[in-house]
């Protein structure tokens, strides 16, 4: 099955709000950044990385997989997944300019549509195609109630609908105010209004520093909270070790990780209690399962962070046994094929032949944005 033709795409599709904000970032629409491999067989796989939206960086991305990545793979047997990566993460040139953001992104993409081409060539859904479901379910936690935009009174209404009437039993609560008292305020709304079943993890987008987060964690231990995500700058093993030792609260990381190497890192430190490996930024499907397997060699759960809203990670999280929870955040799942949905609080398994990351042809129209 050769490779034929390697062509990027770049969709921005709306959020389910108007505009969302963290503790560092504002966002109006999540950018879609895919590679489209085409073959020999007529089979065409997909992969994608998630992105800001940000047109002028998204297509930097997308001119990395169409000038840098598409000349070494046509021709190429669609097949050879491992000696691929190895190819294109071990390019010389790109070594250069590369190893973390455009560059494993655009690999992450192109890795992505790999594994789709390989289960559908396969008929069978990429969890399958692994080696199959080691959990008959996985529970999916509510990342979009939680938006550090959103007013107190909307932020605990939309908690308590996404338990009582969508039957969550996990939420993830966005903290990092200027003041960490308002947030600590938050989440005692949120815990009185739901409360003691439903598991609290929060998520600080590395805003604040170590100090602020020793006070913050030993006052929010009050409101039982399952994990602190990126409670400090991404990179600092140092204060991330220091914190995870002192905090009665596990520490969750790995959205901001890029490499094998700055997991192994982390976890040799004893920084991370929760894994969170994504496949948009570990240039792929590849990557993702040594980092999943070195968090269970050390016996550390995976969580994975879900920068494409999950499409191709609850095949991952099916198959892989470490996983013990998926993100869910609703933004693209309709603008594909197979959607990947959640029914009282898990996520459905996959069926198609694939990886889950064909888009509509549609969507494929209508949110366009140009490459050039």
């Amino acid at each position: 099955m050769k490779i034929t033709d390697v062509s990027p795409f770049i969709l921005h599709l709306p959020l389910t709000a108007d505009s969302i904000a963290d503790s560092t970032h504002r966002i109006t629409r999540w950018g879609v950044v895919g590679a489209r491999i085409a073959t020999s067989a007529g089979l065409v796989g997909f992969g994608f990385t998630g992105t800001h939206a940000h047109a002028a960086s998204d297509r930097l991305i997308a001119a990395c997989i169409r000038d840098c990545y598409g000349p070494l793979l046509v021709d190429e047997d669609a097949q050879d997944r491992t000696r691929l990566w190895m190819k294109l993460a071990r390019q010389p040139a790109l070594q250069w300019v590369g190893r973390a953001g455009v560059t494993q992104l655009a690999l992450a993409a192109v890795d992505v549509a790999l594994w789709d081409l390989s289960a559908k060539a396969a008929g069978l859904p990429l969890w399958k195609f692994l080696g199959g479901a080691t959990s008959e379910t996985i529970e999916a936690y509510n990342t979009d109630v939680g938006w550090l935009s959103i007013p107190e009174p909307e932020l605990v209404a939309g908690a308590q609908r996404a338990v009582e009437r969508d039957g969550f039993r996990a939420l993830k609560l966005k903290v990092g105010h200027d003041d960490p008292l308002v947030d600590l305020r938050r989440l005692e709304a949120v815990r009185r209004a739901i409360g003691p079943q439903v598991r609290i993890a929060i998520d600080g987008n590395g805003k604040w520093d170590l100090p602020t987060c020793l006070s913050f964690v030993r006052k929010a231990a009050a409101f039982d909270i399952f994990w602190f995500e990126e409670p400090l700058w991404y990179d600092d093993v140092g204060s991330h070790r220091a914190l995870a030792k002192q905090s009665p609260i596990p520490i969750a990381l790995g959205e901001q990780l890029y490499a094998l190497d700055a997991f192994r890192a982390f976890v040799a430190a004893g920084a991370v209690h929760y894994v969170q490996p994504d496949v948009t930024r570990l240039g792929g499907v590849t990557e993702y399962i040594e980092v999943a397997h070195l968090a269970r060699a050390f016996r550390l759960p995976v969580a994975p962070h879900a920068g494409d809203m999950s499409q191709a990670h609850v095949h991952l999280a099916y198959w892989h046994p470490s996983t013990v929870l998926l993100e869910y955040i609703p933004w693209i799942k309709d603008h594909f094929r197979e959607p990947a949905n959640v029914r009282d609080g898990a996520f459905l398994r996959p069926q198609q032949p694939g990886a889950s990351t064909t888009p509509l042809d549609d969507s494929l129209e209508r949110f366009s944005v140009s490459i050039d």
